[in-house]
């Protein structure tokens, strides 16, 4: 399911589904993506900051037309101790290798690999990030 922006409607509350993990996706081009996210945010339940949800952060090939420092997004992950991915959707294998990832998180989450947690995940996901 997909959301441009939290909170969402209430109206269906009793249709939707549990939510296993929450992925902001962040457009590395535009400002305006990182303040939607960020005001977002507020919205997420406390919980889910302990290994369901992730940032992916869209059109990195482009180095030259960033809008959005690269430190800032670090720091939001840090802030909300939640993974941070960086992709570039335009090329094939980038796109298929970040579906795969997003996928094994989502499995993860989900409670679907036996022995791993999805905080086991994130506690996991934080020490490579800090070596």
């Amino acid at each position: 399911h997909l959301a441009t922006s939290l909170p969402l409607p209430s109206e269906r509350d009793h249709l939707r589904p549990r939510i296993d993990l929450i992925v902001f996706m962040i457009d590395i081009k535009s400002k305006y993506s990182l303040k939607n996210v960020e005001r977002s945010l507020a919205y997420v339940d406390a919980s889910f900051f302990l290994g369901k949800v992730c940032f992916l952060v869209t059109g990195v090939g482009r180095v030259n037309a960033c809008s959005i420092e690269t430190n800032a997004i670090h720091k939001l992950g840090k802030t909300y101790c939640s993974p941070v991915l960086f992709c570039e959707l335009e090329l094939e294998g980038i796109r298929v290798a970040t579906a795969q990832r997003l996928l094994r998180i989502l499995q993860i989450c989900a409670g679907h690999v036996p022995g791993v947690s999805a905080l086991s995940f994130v506690s996991l996901m934080r020490s490579s990030d800090d070596d």
